[in-house]
C-alpha cells in the first residue's frame, strides 16, 4: 500500500463528522447538517438545522445510553441522505415502480411511504451487519467437531472468523466500481476534516496534502464493535449454537455502548494509548477510502463550510 502523508496530531479536534454519498458528501456539525451533491446541473446543497433526539430526551445523552441512541439515529439519517443523493442519478427513468412501492404510496401517502422505506432500509442494514459479522461466525464455529464446551478456543475461533469476514467483506466491496467512487468521496471527507482541524485554509491544494485516514471514522467504529464483541463473547458459557446466538444478540446494546464511549475517548485524545487503539481501524480505512479527485474535494469543502459554527471552538470535540 502507498505510504500515507504525515498525519501528525492536529492542534484542534472537531466534533464535525461526515458520510460519503452517491456523488456527494454529508457533513454534520453541532447545529447544522449539510448535504452537497455534484449533480449533472452542478452542485446541489441541502442545509438544515439539526434536531437531536437527546435534546428532547436528555436521558439519551448520558454516557453508555448515548452510544445506542447515536448509532440508531446515524443509521436512519445516513440512509435518508443516501436516498436523497441517489434521487439525482436514477438508474432507469422509464422504469415503473414495483407493486410494493405503489401499495405504500396508496396506503400511507408518498411522504410517509418514503419514511417507512428509510426505516426498513436502516433495519435491513443493521440486520445484515449483525447476521454477517456477529451471528455467522457463531454458526460456522459451531460446525467444527470437538469444539463444544471448549469455551476459550471457541471464542477465539469465533473472534478470528469475525475479523476475517469483516476484512474480507471490505476488501471485496472496495473492488466494486460504483463503491470505489463512494470511497473516494469518503477520502475527500477525511482529508477536508484534517485540513480544518489543522487550521489551514480550506482550499483544494491544502486538502489534497492531508491523509485520507482519520481516527474518528465509521470503519474504525465497526472494527471496535467487533473487537468488543470478542471480549464480551468470552463470558458466554454455552455450547448450544442458538443459545450463543441469542446471548450475542442480547449483548449487542452493551457492545455498541462501550464501543461508542471508547471511540469517543480515542477521538478526544492524542497519546500513545489512543494512537494504538485507533491504529487497526485506521488501517482498514485503506479499503474504505480512496484518493479523491479535485472535484470531490470541492464537494467536501462546500459541505464542511456549511456546518462550521459561527462561534469559533463551538464544535470542539
Amino acid at each position: 500500500m502507498a505510504k500515507e502523508p504525515d498525519s501528525s496530531a492536529a492542534p484542534f479536534r472537531t466534533s464535525i463528522g461526515g458520510q460519503a454519498l452517491i456523488e456527494g458528501i454529508l457533513m454534520r456539525g453541532p447545529k447544522k447538517q449539510a448535504i452537497v451533491v455534484r449533480s449533472k446541473d452542478g452542485l446541489v446543497k441541502k442545509v438544515e438545522d439539526l434536531k437531536l433526539v437527546r435534546d428532547r430526551y436528555p436521558i439519551l445523552g448520558l454516557p453508555l445510553i448515548r452510544g445506542i441512541a447515536t448509532f440508531g439515529s446515524s443509521m436512519v439519517n445516513g440512509v435518508k441522505a443516501l436516498m436523497y443523493s441517489a434521487d439525482f442519478f436514477p438508474e432507469d427513468e422509464d422504469a415503473e415502480p414495483d407493486k410494493f412501492d405503489i401499495w405504500l404510496d396508496k396506503t400511507f401517502g408518498s411522504e410517509k411511504a418514503q419514511q417507512i422505506i428509510i426505516y426498513i432500509a436502516a433495519f435491513l442494514g443493521i440486520f445484515f451487519s449483525i447476521a454477517m459479522f456477529i451471528l455467522l461466525p457463531t454458526v460456522i464455529a459451531g460446525l467444527i467437531p470437538g469444539i463444544e464446551q471448549q469455551y476459550v478456543l471457541r471464542n477465539l475461533v469465533e473472534g478470528g472468523l469475525k475479523i476475517c469476514i469483516f476484512i474480507g467483506y471490505l476488501a471485496l466491496v472496495s473492488r466494486m466500481k460504483d463503491i470505489r467512487r463512494v470511497f473516494s468521496y469518503h477520502g475527500a471527507e477525511h482529508k477536508t476534516i484534517w485540513c480544518y482541524e489543522k487550521r489551514l485554509p480550506l482550499t483544494v491544494e491544502n486538502v489534497r496534502k492531508q491523509t485520507r485516514l482519520h481516527p474518528r471514522c465509521g470503519t474504525s467504529f465497526l472494527f471496535v464493535v467487533i473487537f468488543i464483541s470478542i471480549i464480551v463473547g468470552a463470558f458466554i458459557r454455552s455450547d448450544h449454537v442458538l443459545v450463543r446466538m441469542a446471548l450475542h444478540l442480547a449483548s449487542l446494546p452493551v457492545i455498541v455502548a462501550i464501543s461508542y464511549e471508547l471511540n469517543r475517548w480515542v477521538g478526544g485524545h492524542d497519546n500513545a494509548l489512543s494512537r494504538a487503539l485507533s491504529w487497526p481501524g485506521m488501517q482498514l480505512q485503506h479499503f474504505t477510502t480512496n484518493e479523491p479527485d479535485d472535484s470531490m474535494i470541492e464537494v467536501a469543502i462546500e459541505a464542511l463550510k456549511e456546518v462550521i459554527p459561527e462561534q469559533e471552538g463551538q464544535d470542539a470535540w
